[in-house]
């Protein structure tokens, strides 16, 4: 080995989020020697406090489940949607590859995915499917299988988890939130699984019970050990290096000191957008400022779209994230997105003035744009407010305060937060929110939610609107008049669950220069990589499915292979 490297090997991914660590794989079951770098303590990134949708056109399991798609129609869909300077070639290559990556993690992971009748966010436009099956979650993973390792796995997201560490299944989300028959034995069995599962307790605040995220992430994780690839924890990257114009591998931080990696292959960079860089976000995406209420996880700092940048790499769309509106719980280092509250009937979202200005059931990416522009047109937004009456209080979450829960068993941070009035005057005045406009907002919702309508923002109407409203509640799932106090309110704003502007890629997933020529050596997938989606989010899963399908895109063309 040449002196000037402490290691050699073939391929370095730099990141351990689902995009990462399938690179990994796929570049290893095609005999190359690869080494995945992670900057945090913590392995899964962002993927890991997911729910781990990916969204596949054509998929296998859509075909199992009955639907046959058409790919021209998806490409049709995301074009639209997406930012005109995103290359066709670039959709095109996701739309056609994803199927493939997916056949390929079913044959060679344990990671079971099923197809869900989740229609796509904007289903009435050209191409999209109102029947869904283009959005696929995995299945429960044991992580008994994942050894030590699952000790080392990052938690999923507070929103998606209860507690914060007990993981649960869309399905058992359901059972819960309506409390259908057999909720109270289902819970307690769930509860009484994690609390018994000695010694682990002892050692761990980790479920075994593998879901969402944590589940793709666990069983990636899994076939990798299989294969003996590393993963070295708390690595982070400090610079990528070059010879004569190729990336040929960088320099990191390990176990203190400096240590430079040579990459005979190339270098992917996985890790994640600049979520949680504030000089970044003041510099890239005024809408979005503010990088505590991002849902992306604390390590995300952008530290190798700077280095790619430094390497001579393009960027794209760095305005953009995925927005969300989130809640935010003093002390908590990032924002909780709040995905199935909004839609469910007996709650509105009012700005500071008092008044509507959007629909509330909207995917979390539209409700989030909306916020965040509104915000910076009239300053009125940031935060924002939903509230909800006591019958809603009582049946339903809304996103940290628990339904069922008296209000003084309630965290402190959720007690802080929450506002709560005898009159809808009286919960203007803790909102410090004109009273006089709340309550016309108030009554003007509530007479035609009482026939089933919104005039002013058709909440209800679209198919996606309806999939998280509450089915037994007619003629509109999604909207009741508030009319029972006390009445509740709680502060909302525009965040989001990641930044998706980064360097700018080919349908290779190569990084390329400001001249569109590809950086040799040098591959980006995932936040690391502009989305090819643009400013649009199509529909659940558009985030890590891109990731996964570029990642299958990357390992095949850095190795030469067509496995």
């Amino acid at each position: 080995m040449n002196s000037t490297w402490d290691k050699e090997v073939d391929v370095v991914v730099v990141g351990s989020g689902a995009g990462g660590l399938l690179t990994a794989l796929i570049a290893a079951k095609n005999r190359a020697e690869v080494l995945i770098i992670e900057k945090a303590a913590q392995w899964g990134g962002t993927s890991a406090t997911s729910g781990g949708g990916i969204w596949i056109p054509g998929s296998d399991q859509a075909r199992a489940a009955g639907f046959e798609d058409n790919l021209d129609d998806a490409f049709t869909y995301v074009r639209a949607l997406s930012a005109p300077n995103v290359p066709d070639a670039n959709i095109r290559a996701y739309v056609d590859n994803a199927a493939s990556m997916l056949r390929w993690v079913t044959a060679n992971t344990p990671v079971v995915y099923t197809a869900q009748p989740y229609p796509d966010y904007h289903a009435e436009n050209p191409g999209g499917s109102v029947t869904g099956f283009r959005t696929h979650l995995p299945e429960m993973f044991d992580g008994t299988l994942l050894g030590e390792d699952l000790k080392t796995q990052r938690f999923p997201s507070p929103a998606a988890s209860l507690f914060g560490y007990l993981n649960w299944t869309f399905a058992e989300t359901y059972l819960l939130l309506y409390r259908s028959k057999g909720w109270a034995t289902g819970l307690a069995r769930i509860m009484a699984k994690y609390w018994l599962d000695w010694p682990l307790r002892f050692t761990s605040r980790k479920d075994r019970r593998l879901t969402l995220g944590n589940a793709l992430t666990g069983g990636l994780r899994v076939a990798l050990n299989e294969v003996g690839v590393p993963l070295w924890l708390s690595t982070p990257m400090q610079d990528l290096v070059r010879e004569n114009g190729r990336v040929v591998g960088l320099e990191v931080l390990r176990d203190g000191r400096p240590y430079r990696i040579r990459a005979r292959k190339g270098v992917v960079l996985a890790a994640g957008g600049f979520d949680k860089n504030q000089a970044m976000r003041d510099a890239n995406a005024p809408l979005y400022r503010n990088a505590l209420y991002s849902g992306g996880v604390t390590s995300n700092t952008g530290d190798s779209i700077r280095a790619g940048q430094a390497a001579g790499a393009a960027t794209l769309n760095m305005q953009s994230a995925w927005a969300a509106p989130v809640f935010h719980v003093p002390g908590e280092d990032r924002g909780r997105l709040v995905t199935i509250e909004r839609a469910l009937p007996g709650c509105i979202m009012v700005n500071q003035k008092g008044q509507r200005y959007l629909n509330e059931a909207a995917s979390y990416h539209i409700v989030g744009q909306q916020m965040a522009r509104r915000h910076a047109e009239f300053g009125d937004a940031s935060p924002s407010w939903m509230v909800f009456d006591a019958r809603y209080r009582q049946q339903f979450p809304m996103g940290p305060l628990l339904p069922l829960v008296p209000d003084w068993l309630q965290s402190a941070g959720v007690r802080q937060i929450v506002k709560k009035g005898r009159t809808i005057a009286e919960l203007a005045a803790a909102m410090k929110v004109d009273p006089a406009t709340l309550a016309v907002t108030i009554n003007r919702f509530n007479a035609g939610a009482a026939q089933g309508m919104d005039e002013d923002f058709h909440r209800g109407e679209a198919a996606y609107d309806r999939m998280y409203g509450d089915y037994r509640h007619q003629p509109n799932p999604c909207l009741r008049p508030l009319t029972d106090a006390p009445f509740y309110a709680m502060p909302i704003y525009p965040g989001d669950i990641g930044t998706n502007g980064g360097l700018l890629t080919n349908a290779r997933a190569q990084v390329v220069d400001d001249h569109g020529q590809p950086i040799a050596g040098l591959y980006a997938v995932g936040n690391n990589a502009a989305s090819s989606m643009g400013e649009s989010y199509p529909g659940a899963g558009v985030t890590i499915g891109p990731a996964m399908t570029f990642a299958y895109i990357a390992a095949r063309d850095l190795t030469g292979a067509n496995t």
